[in-house]
């Protein structure tokens, strides 16, 4: 395999692609509605607005920019851009969530990935159990997660989710392998148009089901699609559901998870980028289809689906209750819902596998880069460090406790952080003016001199904002859970020591990089 320094895309339309992969992921089509229908319907789509323009395009521009001209510096991971970015000793310690966050999250999301293809392998054979009533389908959910028992999934009962579990990591692990070109970028082509074929397929039909049954008249599409979009003002008027602070934390959370900024993928696929690969279009491009993939198909599938079987007191805002519960009660009640069940969990997997390819790449430019392994050696250290963490979240599986706290404090808390250290040291240490020049090499569009503004004062205040709100309100909760619950300690624990690891080894490779005299 070559190093990650000679690999490049095989061509543009291939890193767009898999970055709308590695952004559109089960938050689109289960996260988004649940959302928009427990924050008062159309409402939700204001802040969600607000917060696309304001700070997920800005964000995604920065990233995009500020790893090609990494890249070019002969850097790929987050601490190595960052390096570059701002000569200054403690920048490359500032990237260490650029690979915590996405390692770390790939730690639990395989396992819901799994979840995805046993399900749809169940449908695919017909031996899924359709139960008549929710609370089944809720037992069934909880026994295969294991969310009664730690340790309950490695018993001899639970051996065939344990399968799809090691399928969906070796399944992973090989294509990653293949390499940008051969593994990334080939899945992307595929599973990217055939997951908006599956979604187009699936909309098809939730757009023809009228009234399904005749004894809820009031269950029909149209009040389906109402529920989803209309705002909500049987309760409080329009104003009152905007002054909602949690609805606008919830949305610009959202966001994140949508265009996967703050994760650490970005900068690192835009660092293969050749120097005049145009960033502002493929930005824009990705950010586009993966709002498409959300707000036209998500949106119009899910709740409105859920509504027309299972009425308003049917529809669940948790996402695994919503994915898992919910949809299957509904498939059951629908004509041919066996097909559709495949189908529906087909979607979520090529979705979910679409991410989590994406999750270990920076991981691994950063090996390559800073440790001087090799691809094989990279993937190996990964699978073992990777494995040793889904194994964690497997066994603790009470409650699913390991994974909530997990996606706390790695897939919320870390990717908040990332964000603003990348705005700060992109627009403010690097340049504002620097990153408007250097995003515009090669550039068949011009981002609108306004957003120097926005990307230098609005988007910072924007996320500080929504960031020291969100603490004050979630982080006392978590502080209490941490005192009062073992398992939420030890995942607390366990992050804190893979940052240190991952901390560790950037000390190592910041003493290579000043033997070679590299970037600064």
């Amino acid at each position: 395999m070559q190093s990650s320094k000679k690999e490049k895309w095989g061509s543009l339309i291939g890193v767009v692609l898999a970055v709308m992969g590695s952004a559109i992921g089960l938050g689109n089509f289960i996260r988004f509605p649940g959302l928009a229908a427990k924050y008062e319907g159309g409402t939700f789509m204001i802040p969600y607005f607000f917060a696309l323009i304001f700070l997920g395009i800005p964000i995604a521009w920065l990233e995009w920019t500020i790893g090609r001209y990494g890249g070019q510096k002969g850097f790929h991971s987050t601490p190595g851009i960052f390096r570059i970015l701002w000569n200054n000793r403690i920048s490359p310690y500032l990237g260490f969530l650029g690979l915590l966050v996405p390692v770390g999250i790939f730690m639990y999301y395989i396992l819901i990935e799994a979840w995805c293809l046993y399900y749809a392998y169940l449908y695919l054979i017909g031996t899924f159990p359709l139960f008549q009533g929710g609370n089944a389908y809720i037992e069934f959910f909880t026994n295969f997660t294991g969310m009664k028992q730690d340790g309950i999934v490695f018993d001899s009962n639970h051996t065939p989710i344990l399968f799809f579990i090691l399928l969906c990591y070796l399944l992973n692990m090989w294509i990653i392998y293949r390499g940008l070109v051969k593994g990334i970028e080939m899945i992307s082509k595929i599973g990217i148009p055939l997951l908006f074929l599956i979604a187009l397929i699936i909309l098809g039909r939730v757009l023809t089901l009228g009234t399904p049954d005749l004894n809820y008249p009031e269950r029909n599409l149209l009040n389906g699609l109402g529920f989803m979009w209309n705002p909500a003002t049987s309760e409080k008027s329009f104003i009152e559901s905007l002054m909602n602070a949690d609805m606008w934390l919830a949305a610009a959370g959202q966001i994140f998870f949508s265009l996967s900024v703050g994760f650490g993928v970005i900068i690192t696929y835009a660092s293969y980028l050749k120097k005049n690969d145009d960033v502002i279009l493929s930005a824009s491009t990705s950010a586009a289809g993966n709002t498409f993939a959300e707000v036209a198909l998500g949106g119009l599938i899910t709740i409105p689906a859920a509504f027309v079987f299972l009425g308003k007191e049917g529809i669940s805002d948790s996402v695994f209750q919503l994915g898992f519960i919910t949809l299957p009660h509904v498939f059951e009640k629908m004509p041919i819902g066996q097909l559709f069940g495949f189908l529906w969990f087909l979607l979520l997997f090529i979705a979910a596998i679409t991410s989590s390819i994406s999750m270990l790449q920076p991981a691994i430019a950063f090996f390559e880069e800073g440790l001087k392994t090799n691809r094989r050696t990279s993937i190996s250290l990964l699978s073992f460090i990777t494995l040793i963490g889904s194994l964690f979240v497997i066994y603790f599986s009470k409650d699913l406790v390991a994974l909530d706290n997990m996606d706390f404090w790695i897939g919320t808390f870390g990717i908040y952080v990332l964000a603003t250290i990348q705005i700060i040291i992109g627009a403010w240490i690097f340049g504002v003016d620097k990153v408007y020049e250097e995003a515009h090499k090669g550039s068949l569009i011009k981002i609108p001199k306004i957003f120097k503004f926005v990307i230098k004062y609005v988007s910072p205040s924007y996320l500080l904002i929504v960031f020291i709100s969100w603490l004050y309100q979630k982080l006392p909760s978590y502080i209490q859970t941490l005192q009062t619950n073992t398992t939420a300690r030890f995942t607390f624990f366990f992050v804190v020591l893979l940052s240190i690891f991952f901390i560790l080894l950037i000390v190592q490779a910041n003493r290579n990089w000043k033997k070679e005299n590299k970037g600064v």
